[in-house]
């Protein structure tokens, strides 16, 4: 798989451009600030319909436009197929795949599948559970297109369920020093809204813990999988061995909680009565926060070195190498999968490593179908990386491509 072309307008930092790829290796070389990170960032929307940089749409579309605009031909077994995008902040963004428009945007996913690497991986090792969970459910959806759904919908319950625990709160919590006020005229007594408001409840636990433990069960499925390639990977990365390992930390009830930190798989239909079990036995907690305090969203993977965990214990490089784990872990798993190579996207990342770092990771890429490389120094990027690729040079936005111009280019002297 590989991207042959990418067009962008209005797209960040360019009002237009248009760029030729091809497979192998590519870097984009250039001083900071020039726009080669808005070109990578560019075919990683195409694949996942985010960024990795920005958490909202309004950043992508250059100051002044309405809209942006990001089309790439993409080639797997011979054939090409064309994804296009339109970015409208504050409007639903619309896209097409050939010629024709599709219902909705995650319809597109899956045609291209890219696995980026950048600086900001580092809050894998060392951020919020936030940063875990999210790359668990990035790469499931990657590998599963049909989990986006599954990921919104939870999304959306899981919200609408807050909402309720926050507007009923007054009402749920009987005897409470904080007593509702009395009821107007024409509503229902205080007793009889408090069981109306513990029967929706139970409707939304009942939403939450259907597609909560399917997301669950596939997060720990992904993982059981992943974990082999995790320990190869860092070794590799590192060049020495670490028992690199992840488990999942779940916020169901003990019991289970256990098992699964073990590495376990339950099914289902056992995840989802644990997780009703577990939403009743927290009920007064959540009534009295106003939040929901079991499920997915509260639960987090746990990276460790031998008996010690990442996070706080593991040195800069250990780190470093520990994000890298993980991310070229994910691209094996992908190309198991697919049975073919996943774009890989190196953002700005041999700056970051040490000598030996550098090499041992060119050595592990080399072989990838299409590599896109940042660096604003060329000199950084490996030479068996360079001798067996071409070179874009981004100048102030504009892309130009003189192939022996890599160590010009590459130079801030």
């Amino acid at each position: 798989m590989h991207v042959r072309h990418l067009t962008l307008k209005d797209f960040r930092s360019y009002p237009s451009a248009e760029l030729a790829l091809s497979p192998g290796v590519t870097t984009f070389v250039g001083l900071n600030g020039q726009g080669k990170t808005n070109l990578v960032e560019a075919i990683g929307y195409l694949a996942t319909l985010g960024s990795h940089r920005v958490a909202t749409d309004q950043p992508l579309v250059r100051f002044g436009a309405s809209q942006a605009i990001v089309r790439g031909a993409v080639v797997r077994d011979d054939h090409e197929t064309m994804v296009e995008l339109e970015i409208t902040p504050g409007r639903a963004n619309r896209a097409r795949l050939g010629r024709s428009p599709v219902s909705r945007p995650r319809d597109v996913l899956g045609t291209l599948r890219t696995v980026l690497f950048a600086p900001e991986d580092l809050s894998l090792v060392k951020g919020d559970p936030s940063e875990r969970r999210r790359f668990l459910d990035e790469l499931l959806v990657q590998r599963q297109p049909r989990w986006s759904g599954v990921r919104s919908d939870y999304d959306k319950i899981l919200k609408q369920r807050n909402a309720l625990l926050k507007s009923a709160a007054p009402v749920l919590r009987k005897g409470s020093r904080r007593q509702p006020r009395p009821p107007r005229d024409g509503e229902a007594p205080i007793d009889e809204a408090r069981e109306s408001a513990l029967h929706t409840l139970d409707v939304w636990n009942d939403h939450l813990s259907t597609v909560g433990s399917s997301l669950l069960y596939a997060r720990l499925r992904l993982l059981r999988d992943l974990v082999p390639d995790l320990a190869d990977c860092y070794d590799a990365v590192s060049a020495a061995p670490s028992n690199a390992r992840a488990t999942y930390r779940s916020s169901l009830h003990e019991d289970l909680a256990a098992r699964i930190a073990a590495g376990e798989v339950p099914e289902i239909d056992e995840l989802r009565t644990a997780m009703l079990e577990t939403l009743d036995a927290v009920r007064s907690n959540e009534i009295e926060r106003g939040i929901s305090l079991v499920g997915p969203h509260r639960d987090d993977v746990v990276l460790s070195l031998g008996d010690l965990p990442a996070k706080g214990y593991a040195s800069h490089g250990e780190s470093w190498s520990f994000a890298l784990g993980l991310k070229l872990a994910a691209y094996r798993l992908l190309r198991r999968d697919l049975g073919d190579d996943p774009v890989l996207v190196l953002d700005d990342v041999f700056a970051e490593l040490d000598s030996g770092r550098r090499e041992r990771l060119a050595a592990l890429v080399s072989d990838c179908e299409q590599v896109l490389i940042t660096a604003a120094v060329g000199a950084d990027v490996p030479e068996v990386l360079r001798e067996q690729g071409s070179t874009v040079v981004v100048e102030l936005g504009h892309v130009l491509a003189p192939d022996d111009a890599f160590d010009e280019a590459g130079s801030d002297e």
